[in-house]
């Protein structure tokens, strides 16, 4: 049995999660994260415009930021919480190339916060930090 697809490639993928999901833009990126739903993997997808330059730049753009996708996902399952029932597009910008490769895993992290997908939370609902046990009174 072949293990499930782990990319977005079609373009109705990228506009699905562009439309419903949560945005988080950072200095080296913007992260758009949409939750399926289910326990599968999580799915990427990397894009970069044509603004930030010809297809050489595009690319080592993309390949940097796969890279730290790769290296948080692996951590994150390392430490017993892999990131489950999501997709995940990351949108390369002009400072992407050019951020030190520490800030740029550092943007990526705090996106992942901040759409609540390392939470386990819906994405765009906030997280519940400490739900109150006590009723309220009437």
């Amino acid at each position: 049995m072949a293990s499930p697809d782990v990319r977005l490639k079609r373009r109705v993928q990228f506009l699905k999660v562009a439309s419903k999901g949560a945005k988080a833009p950072m200095p080296g990126l913007v992260l758009q994260c949409l939750r399926r739903g289910d326990a599968a993997p999580a799915r990427l997808g990397f894009t970069v415009t044509k603004k930030v330059g010809n297809a050489v730049i595009r690319n080592r753009t993309k390949r940097r930021l796969r890279e730290a996708a790769r290296l948080l996902l692996r951590d994150q399952a390392a430490a017993g919480h892999p990131l489950l029932g999501v997709d995940l597009v990351l949108i390369g910008r002009d400072g992407t190339r050019s951020r030190p490769f520490p800030a740029l895993i550092d943007d990526v992290r705090r996106a992942l916060k901040r759409t609540n997908a390392l939470s386990g939370a819906p994405s765009g609902a906030p997280a519940a930090a400490h739900p109150d046990p006590s009723p309220i009174p009437r």
